[in-house]
C-alpha cells in the first residue's frame, strides 16, 4: 500500500489512445478517472469530442464527462476547485486516482494550481469582444502575437477565450499573462506519476484521420446543426464544429470542412505536444505499452 495517495496523470495529443489506457489503469487499481479534457466536459458535444462511449463510461467511474451545460461557464480555476475536491472523495475509498485529458492547462490547473490573475479592465474587455465579432479570431492572434508571444505560442490559438484573455491581461496591466503564469508549485497532499503517450507522426496523423472519418460517420453533421442556435457560445468555437458551423453558413463544402477538421486537429495535436514536452517528469510509453504502463506505476508506488 502506498504511504501517500497517488494521482496518475495521463496525457497526449489527441486520437492517441489515452481513454482505452486510462480505463485499463483504473480497472487495474480499481479506482476512478477525472477527464481533463476541456470540450468533453459539455454534455450537448458528443460526437465532435470523442467522449468515451457507453462501454467504456461502464468499464470505470468517470467524472467530468458531460458533467456542464455548454451555456456555462467553466474555466480552468472552476476545474482545480472542483477537481480537488472530486479528488479527495475518490481518496476516502481509493489510495490511486487517475486523471485524463490532452487539454494542458487544466490538467495543469489539477497538478500545479492556477495562479492568482490580476483585475482586468471590463472595458477592455468589452473592446476585445467586439473586435472578436467584427473582425474575426486573426486579428485578435495578430495582436496577442505581439504583445505576447511567450503565451502565444503555448495557448491554444483557436481558442477565442484563451486569445482574449492574453490580450486583456496585457492591456489591463502592462504586463504579460506568460510572466504570470509562474512555475511556482502549489503544493499538492498526494503524489503524482506523469504518464504521456505518443508515437510515430505518420501513425498519429492517420489516426487523427480515421478518427475525424469516424465522427462523420457517427453523424458529426447533424449534432453540430442541432447546436447552431449555440454557435456564439465559446465551447462551440472549436475544431470539429467551427469548420462545419463554416459550411452551414455557405463558406465552404462540406468536404473542404472534413479537410479542414482534419488539418486543425493534427495542429492541435502538435500543440498539445509541445505543451506536454516541456514538463521533464513526464516518462513517454507507446499506446499499445499497457502493461509497461501498468509495471511503471507499480514500481512507483512507494
Amino acid at each position: 500500500m502506498p504511504d501517500k495517495k497517488i494521482l496518475i496523470s495521463i496525457v497526449g495529443p489527441t486520437a492517441i489512445g489515452k481513454t482505452a489506457l486510462a480505463i485499463q489503469v483504473a480497472q487495474h487499481f480499481n479506482t476512478e478517472i477525472i477527464s481533463a479534457d476541456s470540450r468533453q466536459f459539455f454534455r450537448e458535444m458528443e460526437i465532435g469530442t470523442a467522449k468515451p462511449n457507453t462501454n467504456e463510461l461502464a468499464a470505470a467511474k468517470h467524472h467530468f464527462i458531460n458533467s456542464h451545460s455548454i451555456t456555462q461557464l467553466f474555466s480552468t480555476g472552476d476545474f482545480e476547485v472542483q477537481g480537488l475536491q472530486k479528488l479527495a472523495e475518490i481518496f476516502e475509498n481509493h489510495d490511486l486516482a487517475v486523471m485524463v485529458g490532452g487539454s494542458g492547462l487544466y490538467v495543469n490547473a489539477l497538478i500545479n494550481g492556477l495562479d492568482e490573475m490580476p483585475e482586468i479592465d471590463l472595458a477592455i474587455r468589452e473592446k476585445l469582444n467586439k473586435q472578436f465579432e467584427t473582425e474575426g479570431i486573426s486579428s485578435i492572434q495578430k495582436d496577442l502575437s505581439v504583445l505576447d508571444p511567450e503565451y502565444f505560442a503555448k495557448v491554444d490559438q483557436n481558442n477565442p477565450q484563451r486569445m482574449i484573455r492574453g490580450l486583456e491581461v496585457v492591456l489591463s496591466t502592462g504586463q504579460k499573462l506568460s510572466s504570470m503564469l509562474s512555475a511556482t508549485k502549489k503544493v499538492r497532499p498526494f503524489k503524482i506519476i506523469k504518464i504521456g503517450l505518443n508515437t510515430n507522426r505518420a501513425i498519429l496523423y492517420d489516426r487523427i484521420n480515421k478518427r475525424v472519418d469516424q465522427m462523420v460517420a457517427d453523424g458529426l453533421l447533424e449534432e453540430v446543426k442541432s447546436l447552431q442556435e449555440y454557435k456564439n457560445y465559446n465551447a462551440l468555437n472549436t475544431v470539429g464544429y467551427s469548420e462545419i458551423f463554416d459550411f452551414l453558413d455557405d463558406k465552404t463544402t462540406f468536404v473542404e470542412a472534413i479537410s479542414s477538421i482534419k488539418q486543425n486537429t493534427r495542429r492541435f495535436a502538435k500543440r498539445q505536444l509541445t505543451w506536454f514536452r516541456r514538463d521533464e517528469e513526464i516518462v513517454w510509453f507507446e499506446p499499445d505499452q499497457t502493461e509497461e504502463v501498468i509495471r511503471y506505476i507499480e514500481n512507483n508506488l512507494s
